[in-house]
C-alpha cells in the first residue's frame, strides 16, 4: 500500500508540504484522543491513517473568518477501507478508537511543541458532536479531560 505520494498530494491539493514527524499510537476501545492543535507558528497539517482496528476521526474548523469555522467533519478510518485524511492547518483534531489494538499513524508538517499546544474537550455542547457510544463509554486521559471549551478556544 502506498500511504503518501508527494506529486499526487500536489496534484490534488496543488501546492507542495514536507512531512518532518510521524506518530503512531496504540488505543483500545473507546480511547477518546483529542480535540487537539497546535498554535500560531507551530500549526500543523497532519496526514492520518488507521494501520489495524478502526476508528472515528473528527476535525473542527477553529480558522477564524473560514465559512466552516465551528463546523466539524467525521469519517472512520480503517485499516480494512484504507483511507487516509489529510488535515490542514487550523483544523482541531480528535479520534474514537472503535476496536482494541487500534494502531493509528499520521505525518505532520511540523514539529510538536507542547508549550504551542492546544485543545477543545470532546464533548463541548457548541460543536455538538456526535461521537456514536454513550459518554459513560468513553475513556480519556486525564490530560483530555482538562481540555477547554470551544467559546475558550486560544489560536
Amino acid at each position: 500500500m502506498e500511504t503518501f505520494n508527494q506529486r499526487k498530494f500536489e496534484d490534488i491539493h496543488g501546492e507542495p508540504i514536507s512531512f518532518l514527524q510521524d506518530n503512531q499510537s496504540v488505543s483500545r476501545k473507546y480511547t477518546l484522543r483529542g480535540l487537539h492543535y497546535q498554535k500560531g507558528e507551530y500549526a500543523q497539517a497532519k496526514l492520518v491513517r488507521v494501520i489495524t482496528g478502526r476508528v472515528k476521526d473528527v476535525v473542527v474548523d477553529i480558522r477564524e473568518g473560514s465559512q466552516s469555522y465551528g463546523a466539524y467533519f467525521s469519517v472512520e478510518l480503517s485499516g480494512e477501507n484504507r483511507k487516509i485524511l489529510f488535515i490542514p492547518k487550523g483544523l482541531a483534531h480528535g479520534f474514537l478508537a472503535l476496536e482494541d489494538n487500534t494502531i493509528f499513524a499520521y505525518k505532520c508538517d511540523s514539529y510538536y511543541n507542547a508549550e504551542a499546544e492546544g485543545g477543545i474537550i470532546y464533548n463541548d455542547p457548541d460543536l455538538a458532536i456526535d461521537w456514536g457510544i454513550p459518554p459513560n463509554q468513553i475513556l480519556l486521559s486525564e490530560k483530555d479531560r482538562q481540555l477547554s471549551g470551544f467559546k475558550d478556544l486560544w489560536v
